[in-house]
């Protein structure tokens, strides 16, 4: 966690309250593992590498809001955050790719995530150093004892001093009058050999890492490039950042914050528990547990950036277990996760209140994205509860997708009016319960159609 990010578990439950209904327990679960991190790191030194991350398993259907909670936690929490699915560990082979692969992906998000914040911070020195760079471009030093003069500047007398020349330049740079001329532009390249990686454990970092060592053993090209002066600018200010970013102290932060404060979320638990002996997928499924112990109980991983250690990242699983039990899971690996939680399924009251109360709620989307068209869309109290309840039907006949099922109803809701949008600049459009019930009622009631279309 951030040093200035110190919520209480209360106010982490009213912050994931603004996004995500419902699952209180799930929320006050991420609280408090998301305030430990914090505590561990006002404990005494001695004490701090002792105290291990209380891992969650997050148990319940598809689409009831686990992804959610902890991806809304990573962004309240500033912290590196990685989604991965455990089952495509035993998509190949005996075991699929390489399980710490995960650990390098987390490190490339932190790094990038510090250079982003370390860029922000220097964009208004690079932008001014760019515009230094581009008034050279656009009026270049003449030949000694020649007048200064700019064939674009009519205002600027042919005798005019450099400077004079310059600033009025400037005034025109930023004004945006120059932004359509043309200049020549020394862009630097970096001519990598094709690499061919052949599939299977290990092969695809190892690829990975031969590029990284390649682009350091080649010698860097420029080209020129004849861009508009608007695309010069923004490839100049890109340049004159890198260069005054430390990538040293990016990545050495950029560690720092994937051991103490990353975030590993892993779904699809329940597909590799099963300790049965024999063969075919069980012993896969076996192996990728054997092969995440090490990861979740700390070890160390050694990235292109150097060595991180999983100590004290948080790892979040999550699954369905509706065949499969925690406790079918590896004895290690279960007393790896200490925190278990189970998820509401969602109801018609749920579905109501996700389409309309969330700071992102689907209503709310629509009607801006429509809104851009100038098309005012409101949506009338009965309708939403319609909406909701062909919700809970569709679920219940077919698939529960849970909340993910609001999205396929209500691109089909509004498939026409958001077609004809364009045509109808001005228009307010209010959607009721019979609107409803006209576009969806009768695929609702086919079963066959609604498993194709809902």
């Amino acid at each position: 966690m951030s040093d200035d990010v110190t919520l209480t578990p209360a106010q982490i439950v009213a912050e994931l309250d603004r996004y995500i209904v419902g699952q209180e327990r799930a929320k006050r679960a991420v609280a408090v593992a998301l305030r430990n991190r914090w505590r561990r790191q006002n404990l005494p030194p001695e004490l701090r590498d002792e105290v291990a991350p209380k891992n969650i398993i997050m148990i319940g259907p598809t689409g009831v809001g686990k992804t959610e909670v902890a991806r809304r936690l990573a962004k309240l929490a500033q912290a590196p955050f990685l989604k991965v699915e455990a089952s495509k560990y035993t998509e190949i082979g005996y075991v699929g790719r390489d399980v710490e692969s995960m650990i390098r992906d987390l490190t490339e998000l932190a790094v990038n995530m510090v250079k982003a914040e370390m860029t922000a911070r220097v964009a208004e020195r690079a932008a001014e150093l760019a515009e230094e760079r581009l008034l050279d471009l656009l009026l270049p030093r003449p030949p000694r004892h020649e007048p200064f003069s700019s064939g674009s500047l009519e205002e600027v007398a042919p005798d005019a001093s450099r400077e004079t020349t310059k600033e009025k330049l400037r005034a025109q740079l930023r004004a945006g009058r120059l932004d359509e001329r043309m200049v020549e532009l020394e862009v630097q390249q970096q001519t990598l050999p094709t690499i061919e990686v052949l599939s299977g454990q290990g092969l695809e970092e190892m690829g990975i890492h031969l590029k990284d060592m390649l682009s350091n053993l080649m010698p860097t090209r420029t080209k020129q490039r004849r861009v508009r002066v608007a695309e010069a600018r923004r490839l100049l200010v890109q340049e004159e950042a890198q260069k005054l970013v430390d990538m040293e102290e990016v990545v050495a932060q950029a560690i720092r914050r994937a051991e103490n404060s990353g975030i590993v979320f892993l779904d699809e638990l329940d597909k590799i528990a099963g300790r049965e002996a024999g063969h075919g997928p069980d012993v896969s499924r076996e192996g990728v547990q054997r092969d995440l112990l090490p990861i979740v109980e700390g070890s160390a991983v050694t990235t292109k950036y150097g060595v991180v250690r999983t100590d004290h990242i948080l790892f979040i699983a999550a699954g369905a277990f509706h065949v499969a039990k925690p406790a079918d899971l590896i004895p290690e690996l279960q007393g790896r996760f200490p925190i278990r939680v189970e998820l509401d399924p969602l109801t018609r009251e749920d579905f109501v209140r996700i389409l309309t109360e969330p700071r992102n709620a689907l209503l709310r989307q629509y009607t801006e994205l429509l809104g851009t068209e100038r098309v005012g869309l409101r949506f009338a109290p009965e309708a939403v509860e319609a909406i909701a309840e062909i919700a809970m039907k569709v679920n219940a006949s077919t698939e529960n997708i849970g909340a993910r099922r609001l999205y396929t109803i209500m691109e089909k809701l509004l498939e026409e009016v958001s077609f004809n949008a364009p045509d109808m600049p001005g228009k307010d459009l209010t959607i009721d319960a019979g609107y409803v019930h006209a576009r969806l009622g009768d695929i609702t009631r086919d079963q066959d159609l609604s498993r194709y279309i809902l």
